[in-house]
């Protein structure tokens, strides 16, 4: 299930950066308050949260923790807070300027093409803007998904006993009744978000189930 070769995985991550901002740089401003796929965040919200990501180092995410009380959920509502700017274009300049950044929370790099990823399509399927993502972004993003703890962000109490299959890469994983289809649809859905009518498969319903309990 390993994907091998190719691009650096921070290359990545900065074209996903570059496309995300070239794509809210051409939003009309009301649709900034759009509801994203993340419950209760609007896109602006969620532009701020992947600002503040970037922004993360290991030093200043203890900080962040330690005020929020060691909440995940109040952590990251802090960071949104902080880096949502006045208006959206303010936090589009902000999130611009991250574009670059090398920096994040410690852990494994294959995280920040998941929260790259993710967060794009938090934003894009609700406003209907369509992009083409690399497809190794995408397969890296999966496998780490697959194999990581929910507690850690992951999916893989999510998917225990399903068998996983992308029908347009060459990932396949675990045993049990099968789940299949995109592999950017079964990143979202091992991310915990619903995606209607792209998957199959006799484990799908119980996929669902699990998504919709968290």
């Amino acid at each position: 299930m390993t994907v091998t070769g190719g691009t650096a995985t921070w290359d990545l991550v900065h074209a996903e950066r570059r496309a995300l901002v070239e794509d809210l740089a051409t939003l009309e401003e009301p649709r900034w308050e759009h509801a994203s796929l993340c419950p209760g965040w609007t896109v602006h919200d969620v532009a701020a949260h992947l600002v503040d990501n970037a922004r993360t180092t290991t030093p200043r995410l203890l900080l962040a923790m330690a005020r929020a009380r060691f909440d995940f959920d109040a952590q990251n509502a802090a960071g949104v807070t902080r880096e949502r700017g006045a208006t959206p274009q303010e936090t589009l300049a902000r999130l611009r300027a991250v574009v670059t950044r090398t920096s994040g929370p410690p852990a494994p790099r294959a995280s920040r093409l998941v929260e790259e990823v993710v967060h794009g399509e938090d934003i894009r399927r609700p406003l209907g803007l369509e992009h083409g993502y690399a497809q190794q972004a995408v397969e890296r993003a999966l496998t780490y998904q697959l194999a990581t703890a929910v507690g850690l962000g992951g999916a893989r109490e999510r998917v225990a006993g399903l068998t996983v299959r992308a029908t347009d890469a060459g990932i396949a994983s675990g045993s049990g009744p099968v789940v299949e289809g995109p592999a950017l649809d079964l990143l979202l859905v091992a991310s915990g978000r619903v995606v209607s009518g792209a998957l199959r498969g006799p484990g799908l319903a119980e996929l669902e189930e699990r998504c919709a309990l968290g």
